[in-house]
């Protein structure tokens, strides 16, 4: 089964080829906020997709997004590992709990 890993390792990979070569390479090279905007422009096209109840484009949009997140941390040096571990720091307790942690 493909995993975010998978693909983590893929945005890597193709992080270090040529941008004419490479879309990955090529959004990285543009720095952290064009890769932040790409981001937020996927984001916004998943919540329409989602809104409109198209199964098919929540899925496409869905995978846009995740890619675009991966590569968001790569361009920030953040490790995949690292928000994981985030992840599952917030799970230990549960949401409500966690999100007022947060405040604090």
């Amino acid at each position: 089964m493909f995993t975010l890993d998978d693909l983590a390792r893929i945005i890597a990979e193709r992080a270090r080829a040529p941008a004419d070569q490479s879309y990955t390479s090529a959004l990285l090279g543009k720095g952290a906020a064009h890769c932040a905007k790409k981001f937020g422009e996927e984001a916004v096209e998943l919540a329409i997709a989602a809104a409109a109840q198209d199964e098919k484009a929540v899925r496409a949009e869905a995978a846009d997004v995740l890619y675009h997140l991966l590569v968001v941390l790569r361009s920030r040096e953040v490790e995949l590992t690292d928000v994981m571990s985030e992840l599952e720091r917030r799970t230990r307790q549960g949401g409500l709990a966690e999100k007022a942690s947060r405040r604090a």
